[in-house]
């Protein structure tokens, strides 16, 4: 028997009807070009698709400038390590700070402490989230093959790792792996590409295959190596390279890609 919508009903089905598709996540394609930069005076002008900055100190407007000129934006935020200068440095109980891992004021998390860490990487997130960010760079993924001063293990190191891509996703955002490259296998169904530091220096690079076989990007970072040492490498298997300095301040950029554009 045909049904007499109601108003109410038939209200509801025009606002349906009426109502702007949601928004779907950044797919980022597999050869991105790329630029870093966490601290110093940022040139956002360069001929790159994406920016990765840090989400603590990129404002709002920022982002939306560099969405007007047609870049993507992704969110550097440290989930594995704690950070003395940022503000939520008060929120992290002693009790989940170990050593340090290097860099002045850094600390190792123990990531088996859920309760405690979900909800403070949740509003981490949830900050680059509002404002604008296109994807998440949660760095410091791979504390278990670390010295950390906790006995972590690979599989501990999973479940935060993938709990982090589906926290991510979740809010609409795309989310990259941030090393642990001997994971790399069981974490590619979680994450949508790869941003890995000194592959080629540390002869590790052909545990990205996962990534490039599920055409994701992998951005990878040089610090010592000479593009003439690496550029060949990842041009030849879809690696989107480049050198930086390790300070990553905008002091040093050779992009791979520039040079294959160059040869051909």
């Amino acid at each position: 028997m045909r049904r007499t919508l109601t108003i109410a009903a038939a209200s509801c089905v025009a606002t349906l009807m009426l109502a702007p598709p949601a928004m779907a996540r950044w797919r980022p394609p597999q050869h991105l070009t790329w630029y870093m930069q966490l601290t110093g005076h940022v040139n956002y002008t360069l001929p790159v698709q994406a920016y990765d900055l840090d989400g603590f100190d990129t404002s709002a407007a920022r982002v939306r400038a560099l969405h007007a000129a047609g870049k993507r934006v992704i969110c550097y935020i440290d989930v594995g390590t704690w950070e003395n200068w940022r503000p939520d440095a008060g929120e992290f109980p002693r009790s989940v700070l170990g050593r340090g891992n290097g860099w002045p004021g850094e600390r190792w998390l123990d990531i088996r402490r859920l309760s405690v860490l979900e909800p403070i990487m949740t509003r981490r997130f949830e900050m680059c989230k509002r404002k604008g960010f296109d994807a998440v760079d949660p760095d410091n993924i791979d504390g278990f093959s670390n010295h950390t001063g906790f006995p972590l293990t690979a599989h501990e190191q999973l479940v935060y790792d993938e709990w982090v891509a589906r926290e991510v996703h979740s809010l609409g955002m795309a989310v990259f792996q941030k090393n642990d490259l001997s994971q790399a296998l069981q974490l590619e169904p979680y994450f949508d590409g790869v941003v890995d530091e000194q592959c080629n220096q540390y002869r590790e690079c052909g545990l990205l295959r996962p990534y490039l076989k599920a055409a994701k990007p992998v951005l990878n970072i040089e610090y010592d190596l000479t593009p003439r040492r690496f550029c060949a490498a990842d041009n030849g298997t879809g690696i989107m390279g480049a050198r930086m300095n390790l300070a990553l301040n905008g002091a040093l950029f050779e992009p791979c890609w520039s040079r294959a554009q160059r040869a051909g």
